[in-house]
């Protein structure tokens, strides 16, 4: 026989609640707020203290980027604004001029191109190469590394 849920715990004093000091303050629900998140709560509270490792703001460096098909696909603007020479083979352009650092390799390549630039990433140059141009590293620090890497 089933009882309807509005006379649950009617008749009885405390409703099922053992006695009448049960359910009294807080420390029926393991204490107020976020108590006991270090010892019986841990389980329904995020981790305490840091995890992790974030570099320092001062070690960063901010290296401006262009895709390679940005460069050739505004390649006649670059002319006309004097950041890129048209040559007999097809175009040199400074990406220092630009304000670039690092060439990427996204979009196509379809000028021949000599670009000088920093750093190139291995796809930039192998989609530049692809079109019968060259990339050319300008930076101090590659040029070290290979001349102490010749040596060897």
């Amino acid at each position: 026989m089933s009882r309807d849920s509005k006379k649950r715990g009617r008749g009885s004093r405390t409703h099922g609640g053992g006695t009448q000091k049960n359910r009294r303050g807080a420390g029926h629900r393991g204490g107020r707020g976020d108590a006991g998140r270090k010892k019986h709560e841990y389980a329904n509270h995020p981790p305490i203290g840091k995890s992790g490792f974030k570099r320092p703001q001062k070690v960063l460096e901010d290296v401006e980027v262009s895709n390679v098909g940005d460069i050739d696909r505004r390649i006649d603007t670059l002319v006309e604004e004097g950041v890129a020479e048209e040559t007999d083979d097809g175009y040199e352009v400074d990406a220092e001029t630009l304000g670039v650092d690092k060439v990427l390799g996204s979009g196509q390549v379809r000028n021949t191109l000599v670009v000088y630039a920093d750093d190139f990433s291995d796809s930039a140059v192998e989609k530049i190469e692809a079109a019968g141009g060259e990339a050319v590293v300008t930076s101090e620090e590659d040029t070290d590394e290979t001349e102490a890497e010749q040596q060897e």
